[in-house]
């Protein structure tokens, strides 16, 4: 049998993650902060008992503010439209798996930390997502300068938190809310 293609004979003497896991996030020289693309998702297993509480650079977040006008903002969609220099194509195969993954996370970092600070990325992966388009419904494809006043008063108290927080974003822009709360997600507790 296998799960997400790894096969049970690669793991069958492996340990379990919580014995192992501090060992990977907690290495003895520290480290600066963790990455990975949609960070949110890793934190749910490198929960913060067993990373010591480090601080975590989201690539996704990171991206939507360094490379708004791209089209698109998945890991390995940004492999193809960016070309990081020194990124193998083979080696980022197959996509969602572990290491071609982190392989191709690693290149976008690198190019993140050439274009600012650790402390500026730590920053932006600690709100929502800020979207430069809106993803869905009749504003689909919009920039968020082009929404009217009213829809961004719904969008910002909606569900969806990447939503709310760039509809809000864009309200406090143009002067028509003054709050600074920043929701944050809940998925991180679900474990």
């Amino acid at each position: 049998m296998a799960i997400h293609h790894i096969l049970d004979e690669w793991v069958q003497d492996a340990g379990y993650w919580k014995a192992v896991a501090p060992l990977i996030l907690r290495p003895e020289a520290g480290v600066i902060a963790l990455a990975a693309h949609r960070a949110s998702f890793e934190q749910r297993y490198c929960t913060p008992a067993l990373s010591s509480g480090a601080k975590w650079i989201c690539t996704w977040k990171c991206a939507l503010r360094l490379w708004p006008d791209l089209p698109r903002f998945s890991n390995q969609m940004l492999r193809y439209l960016r070309r990081p220099e020194g990124l193998v194509h083979e080696l980022g195969l197959p996509a969602h798996r572990a290491l071609p993954d982190a392989y191709v996370t690693a290149h976008h970092l690198r190019d993140m930390l050439n274009q600012t600070t650790v402390e500026q990325l730590l920053a932006w992966s600690r709100e929502p997502g800020l979207l430069p388009r809106v993803p869905a419904g009749p504003e689909r494809g919009k920039a968020w300068s082009a929404v009217d006043a009213d829809r961004l008063h719904i969008l910002a108290s909606g569900r969806d938190i990447d939503i709310a927080f760039t509809a809000a974003t864009e309200l406090r822009r143009r002067g028509l809310m003054t709050e600074t709360t920043v929701r944050t997600s809940d998925q991180v507790r679900l474990l």
